[in-house]
C-alpha cells in the first residue's frame, strides 16, 4: 500500500526521523515550525550530519513560525552544506509541512517539529509511488520562490506531471501566487455531500461562505460532524470556536469536543472521499497561508482514515448548545469574529 497514516506527533516524528536517517541522496524539508527542543528527536543535528555526509539537504522554513530558531544553528546547517531558506512575504506564510527523502518517500500532514506538540494527536500521511513526484514538484516551486539555485530542483519545479485522479492527487494552495485552491475544493465536495461530512480541525474560525455551505448541508439532511479540541494552545481561538459552534449546533451540526489537543486537519465526504493536509478551518489558511494536502478517493485508504477519526471520537463529548452558557469573553470577541469572516 503506497499510503500510511500516523495519528499523533510522536509516531509521525519517529517515522520522519527514520526516513532522514536512512536517506542516502537527498532530504527536502518544508516546515512551518522547526525548533531544537524535542527530546529524542534532534532533527537539526540529524539534518546537519546528513549534509556533512554529502546528502543533498534543502530546508524551507517559515520566517514567523520558526522565528525562535537560533542563528547559530542556522549557520551550522549552512556550514555543513545544507541550503536553508526562510519564507517571508508580508502577511503570507508557508504553513505547509512536507518531508521528502531520496525523492521516493514523502510525508504530508499537520505535524510541526516542536516540543509543545509532543503529546498531541495529529495526522501525517506517508506517501510512496507516483504521487511523490507531484510532492517534489510542489516543494520545488516554493524552493524556486525562495531563491534556490540548485538546477536539478529548479527543473523539477517546471516538469509537467500527469496523475490519475481516481485514487489520490495533490492539492496545492498558494494565495500569494493568486492560486487559492482550498476554497474550490471545499465548496465542491461539501456541497456535493449526500450522506455525511466529517471535519477535523484544531482551530474553527470559518469564513462566511464555509458557514453557509455547512449550514445548507445540515439543513438538507446531511450528517455533519466536526471534531475540535475542547481547549487548544490559543485562548482567543477557543473563544472563536465556541462562538461558531454555538451558532451552528442550533442548525443540526454536531461538534465533538476532544479532551486531548488534536492538531489534525481532515475532511471526509460520504465515507468515500477525503483529504489530509496542513490547512485549518480559518481565514488564515484560506486567504493568506500556503497550504498542501492530499485528496483521496481510494476506498481502502479512506476507510483507514475513517477508522482513525472514529477512534478519536471515542474520547470526545458532544457539544450541547442547550446547556452551554456563553462566556463573558464571547460577548466581547464575537463582533470581532464576525467581522473577520467578512473581511478576510
Amino acid at each position: 500500500m503506497p499510503y500510511k497514516f500516523f495519528s499523533n506527533s510522536k509516531n509521525a516524528w519517529q517515522a520522519m526521523y527514520g526516513s532522514i536517517e536512512s536517506a542516502r541522496e537527498s532530504v527536502y524539508l518544508e516546515m512551518y515550525i522547526l525548533e531544537d527542543d524535542i527530546d529524542g528527536f534532534d532533527f537539526i543535528k540529524l539534518l546537519k550530519e546528513k549534509a556533512q555526509s554529502g546528502v543533498k539537504v534543502k530546508i524551507i522554513l517559515d520566517y514567523f513560525g520558526s522565528f525562535s530558531l537560533s542563528q547559530t544553528l542556522i549557520a551550522g546547517l549552512k556550514e555543513a552544506g545544507a541550503e536553508v531558506f526562510f519564507f517571508s512575504y508580508f502577511f503570507h506564510r508557508t504553513h505547509r509541512k512536507i518531508l521528502i527523502a531520496d525523492e521516493n518517500l514523502a510525508f504530508i500532514g499537520g505535524v510541526n517539529f516542536n516540543r509543545s506538540a509532543l503529546f498531541w494527536d495529529d495526522l501525517v500521511m506517508q506517501v510512496e509511488g507516483r504521487l511523490v513526484s507531484s510532492i517534489i514538484q510542489s516543494f520545488a516551486r516554493v524552493y524556486t520562490e525562495c531563491g534556490g539555485k540548485d538546477r536539478s530542483i529548479l527543473f523539477l519545479g517546471r516538469r509537467k506531471i500527469i496523475l490519475n485522479k481516481t485514487r489520490a492527487w495533490l492539492v496545492e494552495h498558494f494565495p500569494v501566487s493568486k492560486k487559492p485552491r482550498l476554497k474550490i475544493i471545499y465548496r465542491k465536495y461539501l456541497s456535493g455531500a449526500r450522506k455525511s461530512i466529517i471535519l477535523v480541525t484544531p482551530y474553527f474560525l470559518p469564513k462566511r461562505w464555509l458557514i453557509k455551505i455547512i449550514r445548507e448541508a445540515a439543513l438538507r439532511g446531511v450528517k455533519v460532524e466536526v471534531q475540535v479540541p475542547k481547549l487548544t494552545n490559543y485562548f482567543i481561538l477557543d473563544r472563536a470556536a465556541y462562538f461558531f459552534m454555538f451558532k451552528l449546533s442550533k442548525l443540526g451540526v454536531n461538534f465533538y469536543l476532544q479532551s486531548k489537543m488534536n492538531h489534525a486537519k481532515v475532511m471526509i465526504i460520504d465515507a468515500k472521499e477525503g483529504m489530509v493536509g496542513s490547512n485549518n478551518l480559518d481565514f488564515l489558511s484560506f486567504e493568506l497561508n500556503s497550504e498542501v494536502g492530499i485528496f483521496l478517493k481510494d476506498e481502502g485508504t479512506v476507510g483507514k482514515l475513517v477508522e482513525i477519526v472514529d477512534e478519536w471520537k471515542k474520547d470526545a463529548v458532544l457539544f450541547d448548545f442547550s446547556v452551554y452558557k456563553p462566556k463573558f469573553f464571547d460577548y466581547i470577541f464575537s463582533p470581532i469574529f464576525s467581522v473577520f469572516t467578512r473581511i478576510f
